[in-house]
């Protein structure tokens, strides 16, 4: 008996990889993350596979399910959306897994902000603007450590990447304005790869006020940074003045 913790990716269930698509099509058991993710996912699964809501269930549930699969000898997938190593709260499970002496693998997903900077056909980082992408959100019912308060991680002016904050848009805009300023471009991708998908794009200036009338509220990556424009320097890469190991350069 194993547990698989397993990327359901952003929405899109195109988007899972083979190898979770092949554990889904043969999965007796699969504990998944409610309304997160997408019910086209679900679909891989065997008409007869038992499924759990872990929206609805605590750590002590989850562990007990665990436990009954282990005597029954039936391998469980244990369902997360995105990628299951980004607030995917696999730590404890794995504790009790370990507790209990039952084995586990993990299988990684795409990630959201991988699936909203697709959608908005960019790159993340940028030549002498942005060679750095933090992955942060805000403090909520969870607090954030106070070295990595949001405006102190702004200073580094890289790319930001902000999940599990959509509720306050119009908050980190405001907070960002300085360190960006405030036409610094920002994106927010409802729903990524969902069909539902919305995005919206400005500058930390409106992006609050353009959520607040599409009634952005949850499940929304924020974007912000000067990488997300596109009149930036060009990469050395293809350059034809730069040589690197496979290519001289070319004269001009």
């Amino acid at each position: 008996m194993n547990v698989y913790f397993i990327g359901a990716g952003p929405g899109d269930p195109e988007l899972l990889t083979l190898k979770a698509k092949r554990l889904l099509n043969r999965c007796p058991i699969c504990i998944f993350a409610g309304s997160l993710v997408n019910p086209a996912v679900l679909d891989h699964l065997p008409a007869d596979a038992e499924r759990y809501d872990s929206a609805l269930m605590s750590l002590d549930e989850i562990t007990v399910l665990f436990q009954l699969a282990r005597q029954r000898d039936m391998d469980v997938i244990r369902l997360h959306s995105g990628d299951p190593s980004i607030y995917g709260a696999i730590r404890e499970q794995m504790n009790e897994l370990d507790r209990l002496g039952i084995g586990y693998e993990v299988v990684p997903g795409v990630s959201s902000f991988q699936a909203a900077a697709a959608t908005l056909c960019t790159e993340l980082t940028a030549p002498e603007i942005s060679q750095t992408i933090i992955l942060t959100r805000t403090a909520g019912r969870t607090p954030m450590p106070e070295d990595q308060d949001l405006l102190k991680l702004a200073k580094s002016n890289a790319t930001l990447c902000i999940f599990l904050s959509a509720h306050k848009i119009a908050e980190v805009a405001s907070i960002l304005a300085e360190p960006y300023g405030s036409q610094c471009p920002v994106a927010v991708v409802y729903h990524a790869s969902w069909p539902d998908q919305l995005v919206l794009r400005g500058t930390l200036a409106d992006i609050g006020e353009q959520a607040e009338a599409a009634g952005i509220t949850k499940t929304a990556m924020i974007v912000v940074g000067w990488a997300l424009s596109r009149n930036i320097p060009v990469s050395k890469l293809y350059d034809a003045g730069f040589s690197h190991e496979f290519r001289q350069a070319k004269s001009s």
